[in-house]
């Protein structure tokens, strides 16, 4: 550094980091602005395949990021928006003609025009180039397209897409009020389980929460596909895949070849389920391994029945429909079991699903592929069924999924997906009040460029299984389909930076791919965001997220008039203890016991207590309490928090199973791993006792919450009596 400005060096490494999408500077938490270091910002160039070691190397991949559009007739992928033109920069060597088009989706032809002059000509590698700027027509359906350039006997192709300026769905929400349950489907468990909640149980708790208490939506944890045997990961948001499900919430019994199980097969599925749902009533801690294992053994059963020919016929057109990657992940889960994640096989070069080592055993492990994809047949079917009960309840919406923000290093998306990722990187969030060294949450991102090169297609086929059975998707920090931070394998948490994505593309085909499903987006868009984010959002038609404790301008509760109307707000989140645990601070003892306060104790409880009682005299100030004070019970203090939130103008309201059935034990406590069993406890009422599915209609409890809310006109007069 000379005088306080950068060296050359330095200085290109900037203009680099800065010209590929990566922040060479962040503003903390605490307002303060630091640069990012060096080795930080070389590791993301690496990842990203841009070398920047040498200040040869600086120089030479400066000069490449500039020339770099000028070597194709076309960019990779161009995102437009209905009802709007798109100019189109095309490259062809001087003096040459020319014809640009687009490929609809529907078959048809759309001729592209030129708009303006060739531009003054450059040297590209010894080749004289032009550039043109053409026009894509605003009159394009929705979809997915391909925009053609023909010069010189070369034909360039880019996929285009046309995504929705504002999202429908979401959209045709405005001026109702909905609610809707937020459960962990896991933890719901009903008589008929298997000692953890299944896809059944969510087709009930759906029945019995719109037919009866009115709730539009149920809005369940991630149901990604884990690994393929046990051990399982416990947490939903670290899934081997986010395009498939897990089979660990398949309902055994509801298999329509489980009818037809010869007698002595039957009776050891019967035997396994008869020993797994005594676990129903355990409220110590959740088993899925084993329950899996029983589950496993019951379905390699099932799956031996010969399929009626129009349930084979069906089974063959869902694996077409599924293409490739169905095959790619059950040949994944195939070698899985044989091959231990530590084992030599998986770092051979080339990796994934196109290398030599998946060649060798693609056809030796054929009938293990057919079972994988047959069990993902059967997650498909019984999610169509949740689905179907939740809307012939009178559900408005139905099941709300939850998308992941990633996926395990060494899972199945890690594998089939290589090339979309960038290698050497995990994803996390920065330095916070709430965590001060960071987090890691041990997920490779997206590269943001490979995934350009794709088209998108990995996320688009993701997105369209999520949605293929829901009434709308929740995305868990959807902050990172615009910003990620992206730590070096080995930094710490705090050692990483921002990498930018193509939001208009992530954000636009997610509301494509959405309202072509007729379901609606929700957003988690709590944390550290640019302020101009949100607005993008809304402008969109993405729903965002409040929850009651956050909403806050320096430090002052939001009256509820302030809160947004495109959003789900709740009191809860599963990263908080339920209501009845938070109000007791429950949240503060259990970080103090795991070392993870940055402060003293009594200075926590003491910043905790004022926070809350600003809440609670705004809900007092509503009249939902009475003064300060006079006794009041938690189930009434719990009852006016929800109530409070009845009175914003949001569109739906979020009411946590939890809440509903009086549960105090956290679900999860971030920043922990084993320290605490995140993801593992049941669901229970205060008296310790479980809450089955089954005891829902007649949950008090449960009743009293809604008709707090007031906003049940079918909850059950008997509940209470």
């Amino acid at each position: 550094m000379k005088h306080g400005q950068p060296d050359e060096t330095t200085a290109a490494l900037l203009e680099l980091a800065r010209a590929h999408g990566v922040d060479t500077s962040i503003r903390g938490w605490d307002g303060v602005e630091r640069t990012v270091q060096a080795e930080t910002l070389r590791g993301v160039l690496t990842a990203l395949g841009v070398p920047a070691g040498s200040p040869e190397e600086l120089a030479s991949s400066l000069a490449e990021k500039q020339s770099e559009p000028w070597r194709r007739l076309l960019p990779p992928t161009l995102v437009a928006r209905e009802g709007s033109e798109l100019d189109v920069a095309v490259h062809v060597g001087t003096g040459q003609s020319v014809t640009v088009s687009v490929l609809a989706e529907d078959g048809s032809r759309h001729p592209v025009p030129q708009r303006g002059d060739w531009s003054e000509p450059r040297n590209i590698d010894g080749r004289s180039v032009s550039r043109a700027s053409y026009v894509v027509p605003a009159d394009l359906p929705l979809g997915w397209h391909t925009l053609l350039a023909e010069s010189a006997g070369e034909t360039a192709r880019s996929t285009l897409v046309v995504t929705p300026e504002r999202l429908q769905t979401t959209q045709a929400l405005a001026g109702q009020q909905s609610w809707g349950l937020m459960a962990q489907l896991y933890s719901v468990r009903s008589s008929r389980s298997w000692g953890i909640g299944d896809f059944a149980d969510l087709a009930d708790l759906a029945a019995i929460s719109g037919a009866q208490y009115g709730a539009g939506f149920v809005l369940v944890n991630p149901l990604h596909a884990s690994e393929p045997a046990p051990p399982v990961e416990p947490s939903p948001y670290l899934p081997s895949s986010r395009r498939f499900f897990h089979p660990l919430y398949i309902r055994v019994e509801d298999i329509p070849e489980y009818a037809y199980l010869p007698a002595a097969s039957r009776t050891v599925v019967e035997n396994l389920a008869a020993t797994l749902r005594p676990a129903n009533l355990d409220t110590e801690r959740l088993d899925r391994d084993s329950s899996y294992t029983a589950k496993l053994t019951a379905l390699e059963l099932i799956h031996q029945v010969r399929r009626s020919p129009a349930r084979g016929h069906q089974f063959e057109v869902f694996r077409r429909e599924q293409g490739q990657g169905l095959e790619d992940f059950a040949l994944w889960c195939a070698l899985t079991e044989r091959f231990p994640a530590d084992s030599p096989e998986w770092l051979q070069e080339p990796t994934g699903p196109r290398s030599p080592f998946a060649a060798l055993h693609r056809d030796e492990l054929a009938d293990r592929v057919t079972f994988h994809c047959w069990l993902q047949w059967v997650c498909d079917h019984q999610l169509e069924t949740a689905q179907r009960a939740a809307t012939d309840a009178g559900m408005g919406i139905g099941v709300v999924h939850d998308l992941a923000v990633g996926v395990q290093r060494h899972g199945s998306d890690a594998w089939t997906l290589h090339d979309v990722l960038a290698q050497g990187m995990t994803v996390g969030a920065p330095p916070d009040m709430f965590n001060q060294i960071g987090q890691n949450w041990s997920q490779p991102p997206w590269h943001p460029g490979r995934l350009a090169d794709s088209g998108y297609a990995a996320y688009r086929d993701m997105l369209r299984s999520v949605l293929r059975h829901a009434g709308g998707v929740r995305v868990d920090h959807i902050l990172g389909l615009f910003r990620l931070w992206w730590i070096p394998e080995g930094a710490g948490p705090g050692d990483g930076t921002y990498v930018h994505y193509d939001h208009e593309a992530l954000i636009g085909i997610l509301a494509l791919e959405a309202q072509r499903a007729g379901a609606i987006v929700i957003g988690e868009d709590l944390g550290v965001f640019e302020g101009w984010v949100r607005e993008y959002l809304a402008e969109r038609c993405i729903f965002g997220t409040s929850i009651l404790w956050f909403e806050r301008d320096n430090g002052v509760p939001f009256a509820p008039e302030r809160y947004r109307q495109q959003c789900l707000t709740s009191v809860n989140t599963h990263d908080l203890p339920p209501t009845a645990g938070y109000l007791a601070g429950d949240h503060v003892a259990l970080r103090e016991s795991l070392g993870l306060l940055g402060r003293p104790v009594d200075e926590e409880r003491a910043a905790d207590a004022a926070e809350q009682e600003a809440v609670l005299a705004l809900v007092r100030e509503r009249g939902l309490l009475p003064e300060s004070g006079t006794p009041v019970g938690i189930q009434e203090t719990v009852e006016a928090l929800y109530a409070f939130t009845a009175l914003t103008p949001s569109s739906l309201l979020g009411v946590a199973l939890v809440d509903a059935v009086g549960e105090r034990r956290t679900q999860n406590q971030p920043g922990t791993m084993n320290e605490y069993p995140n993801w593992r406890i049941p669901l229970a009422g205060p008296d310790g006792v479980s809450v089955l599915i089954d005891d829902l209609p007649g949950n008090a409890r449960f009743a009293s919450l809604i008709r707090a809310m007031k906003l049940g006109d079918r909850v059950g007069a008997d509940a209470g009596a």
